[in-house]
């Protein structure tokens, strides 16, 4: 059910599970459990927002020294899961 960070389905994952030598599988994990379980455009949007906070607090435990890159970078995770991970979501619902 979670695969980490990327598409569990794409022939090649170009997805890192790190921001800027920091890991944010964790994150990922909790997001792509959020996918399987969730089954509305509403917990879509849910889930993906619980994605970015998970990514934000793990950066606010790490390091400062990369903390405001690590933010900018999360932001275009949280971006991009928002406006592409629609056939990731939709494939485990019955809906």
């Amino acid at each position: 059910v979670t695969n980490g960070c990327g598409s569990a389905h794409a022939k090649f994952d170009f997805v890192p599970d790190t921001i800027y030598f920091m890991s944010i599988t964790p994150a990922c994990r909790i997001h792509d459990w959020d996918y399987h379980i969730f089954h509305t455009i509403e917990e879509k949007g849910k889930a993906d927002r619980r994605f970015l906070n998970n990514m934000l607090r793990l950066i606010e435990e790490g390091s400062k020294w990369l903390s405001m890159l690590r933010r900018r970078r999360a932001l275009k995770y949280f971006e991009a899961v928002n406006a592409w991970g629609g056939p990731a979501f939709w494939l485990n619902t019955n809906e």
